[in-house]
């Protein structure tokens, strides 16, 4: 293990220099609390959960004695009402519910994923977490205040140098460097205000190298990393840490739907792309048959997270038939480290190499 992971781990009380990828929906408490028990981070996805699924899952993990956790949540501003917009991304999807005979009707409209608010804040006073991540910048300075007086550390994604560099002027305790191969949505938030240009984007190795030359502050590799010589030779480039994500989907504590265990098991996999059909804001997945006639990114998909609504019974519907068609069945660019084993025994094989 470098000086660096193991002043990292240090400060954490971690064993290892290993950080669970939070993944909304297809991970719950029992995931993080697998892989803090086998001396990594285990992480839950606050953005996906409520206040008291949170307060739950973190008391179970204490049960198992105080282990460390990372709680992430988005930073996303909620988007205006767009009636003209909606209109138009539910005309596109029409001809997918004549075809299953799903009626519109059963379309329910609501805020999706929430950004971080009062009441995040709160849970995050109550529960005192190690960590506190954040995916697309940082909360206001108020509610960020309010974290680091609960005594978190905040770590936040990076997808460019730049980023990263915004990110240690308002001084972030760890940047993710969150390269392009990875699964999941982008953390991409500058310019502020400005639709998310990918043109910029880097693959973790050059990203790595490009932010460990530019900020003093503890940078964590995340994107393609998927065994233990990935996870050695990203701290061999100076990464205080490794996180993964992709290679727990299929693991016997993730809740990785039937469709999408499926395809990350069959030749599927090894087509992913970004892509901003199912929340509105992009992430890599597996291509499906949603993304292949709609293209991938579509400017008909509504602001980041509405998206989902409209999709949600085409989802429902075709799941059930066994089809994950209009599922947003997220994974990186590599597969080849998912196993279907208990979380701890890929810490483990993970960490085989430090």
């Amino acid at each position: 293990m470098t000086d660096a992971a193991r002043s990292f781990t240090a400060r954490l009380g971690l064993e290892l220099p290993l950080i669970q990828a939070p993944m909304a929906g297809v991970q719950g408490g029992a995931m993080a609390a697998a892989v803090s028990g086998a001396g990594a981070l285990g992480s839950l996805p606050g953005a996906a959960m409520t206040p008291q699924a949170l307060r739950d899952a973190v008391g179970e993990m204490r049960k198992l004695g105080g282990m460390p956790v990372n709680l992430n949540f988005f930073c996303h501003a909620v988007p205006k009402p767009d009636p003209a917009r909606e209109a138009a991304w539910r005309e596109a999807l029409r001809p997918y519910f004549d075809e299953l005979g799903v009626s519109p009707s059963a379309i329910q409209n609501g805020p999706g994923r929430l950004p971080f608010d009062d009441a995040a804040a709160a849970v995050v006073e109550e529960l005192r977490p190690a960590v506190v991540s954040f995916h697309f910048g940082l909360p206001p300075a108020p509610l960020l205040e309010r974290v680091r007086r609960a005594g978190a550390q905040v770590w936040s994604s990076a997808t460019t140098v730049a980023e990263a560099r915004w990110l240690a002027a308002h001084g972030v305790d760890a940047i993710i460097a969150q390269g392009v191969e990875a699964g999941g949505h982008r953390g991409v938030f500058l310019p502020e205000g400005q639709p998310v240009d990918l043109s910029g984007q880097l693959r973790m190795l050059p990203l790595l190298t490009g932010i460990l030359e530019a900020v003093r502050v503890p940078v964590i590799a995340a994107g393609g990393i998927v065994d233990a010589d990935g996870v050695a030779m990203a701290l061999r480039m100076g990464a205080s840490a490794a996180q993964v994500g992709t290679a727990f989907l299929l693991c016997d504590e993730a809740t990785t739907s039937a469709v999408h265990r499926a395809a990350l098991q069959s030749d599927a996999a090894r087509d992913t792309a970004l892509t901003n059909l199912f929340t509105g804001r992009p992430a890599r997945g597996i291509v499906n048959r949603l993304m292949r006639e709609l293209g991938p990114i579509s400017a008909l998909a509504p602001a980041f997270p509405t998206a989902v609504n409209a999709l949600a019974p085409l989802r429902a519907a075709a799941e059930q038939a066994g089809r994950g068609d209009f599922s947003s069945m997220w994974a990186g660019q590599d597969v080849s480290g998912c196993r279907a084993i208990p979380a701890a025994r890929l810490v483990r094989q993970l960490a085989e190499k430090l």
